[in-house]
C-alpha cells in the first residue's frame, strides 16, 4: 500500500491532502505504472477520512490523467506527475481565456499560431 500521510492542522482541503500525497507516491516511484490502488474504502480507513474524501480525491488525480477508473479492475496508475500538472495548466488556460472573451477555437488559433 502508498504511504499517505495527512496533517489535520493543514489547511488544504483532505482531499487536496490525499491527491497530493498520491502524486508523490507516483513521483518518487511507490506507485508505479500500471499498479492498481486499494480501494478508496481501504485507504480512507487506513487515512481516518470519509471514503468519499478518497474518491474525491481519485478523481482530481483521473482528470489530471494520473489514474484510471475500470469498471471490475479499480483504479490503476496509468501517468506521470508532469502529464497531470500539464493538464492542469492547460485548465488554467482555458478558464483564462474564457474569462477574457476568448473560446476554445480561438485559443487553438492563438496556441497554433505559436510554432
Amino acid at each position: 500500500m502508498i504511504d499517505v500521510k495527512l496533517d489535520p492542522g493543514d489547511r488544504a482541503d483532505l482531499y487536496e491532502q490525499v491527491a497530493a500525497e498520491i502524486r508523490r507516491s507516483i513521483a518518487e516511484g511507490e506507485a508505479r505504472s500500471g499498479e492498481r490502488l486499494p480501494p478508496a474504502k481501504d485507504l480512507a480507513a487506513v487515512l481516518g477520512v470519509n471514503p468519499n474524501t478518497v474518491l474525491r480525491a481519485l478523481r482530481l488525480l483521473r482528470d489530471e490523467g494520473l489514474l484510471e477508473f475500470r469498471r471490475g479492475r479499480g483504479v490503476s496508475v496509468v501517468g506521470a506527475p508532469e502529464r497531470g500538472a500539464v493538464l492542469q495548466r492547460t485548465r488554467e488556460l482555458v478558464e483564462f481565456a474564457r474569462r477574457h472573451g476568448y473560446d476554445r477555437r480561438e485559443l487553438i488559433e492563438i496556441i497554433a499560431g505559436l510554432d
